[in-house]
């Protein structure tokens, strides 16, 4: 199970993206030493970033070959504070992940690029979905613009945020279990919230 990381005390912009992990073991060894060659195993990181603070709020570790999207709920079940959107790139752009904001956060904004082939729902015209707004957006401003208009260009923070994961803490994983390389991991995203809380600067205001 992740480890409870601190939550903003506002509405959280989440912003959700996932990073591979390497299994690093007793084999690696022998390919230091032998040259000898084996496919790689490696696990994915799913992650919840406040966009305000920058602080991984969120994370569940899985096999390399789920999907990005099924993780949005277990995420999403780690944060403590109202959301107020969700922010992700073109693989979360699934229905499933549209219905299960609105389920539980009916006011939160679902930032997400449609794919080049999407096309505006039955009910655009009349009801339009959030997805048939962006869809609307991209048509009127293009993509470019859409991103900006949206605020979708702070996804780019989450791309940081597994960055620095992996440049503090590392891109392996050395337990031998999978209960075990999930608790690893999790004491990673909070060694790094940690070390994130202590190097942010506080500002007070003078008056």
């Amino acid at each position: 199970m992740p480890l409870p990381v601190p939550s903003s005390r506002g509405p959280v912009h989440l912003l959700v993206d996932s990073t591979g992990l390497r299994l690093c073991g007793p084999g690696e060894w022998l390919v230091e030493k032998h040259g000898t060659q084996r496919r790689r195993s490696w696990r994915k990181l799913h992650v919840g970033v406040d966009a305000a603070t920058g602080q991984i709020l969120a994370s569940e570790l899985t096999t390399s070959d789920v999907d990005d999207g099924s993780q949005v709920e277990p995420l999403l079940d780690q944060i403590t504070a109202p959301l107020a959107s969700l922010i992700g790139d073109g693989a979360y752009d699934q229905a499933g992940i549209y219905d299960t904001i609105a389920k539980h956060y009916p006011e939160a904004d679902v930032i997400v690029p449609p794919r080049s082939t999407a096309v505006p729902s039955d009910m655009a015209e009349s009801t339009p979905t959030r997805r048939d707004r962006h869809l609307q957006s991209i048509s009127e401003h293009g993509r470019m613009g859409w991103q900006k208009r949206s605020q979708y260009t702070r996804r780019a923070l989450v791309e940081t945020a597994t960055s620095r994961l992996k440049r503090v803490i590392g891109d392996a994983l050395r337990s031998r279990t999978e209960p075990r390389r999930a608790t690893e991991a999790a004491i990673a995203v909070q060694t790094l919230n940690r070390m994130r809380e202590l190097g942010r600067p506080k500002s007070v205001r003078i008056t």
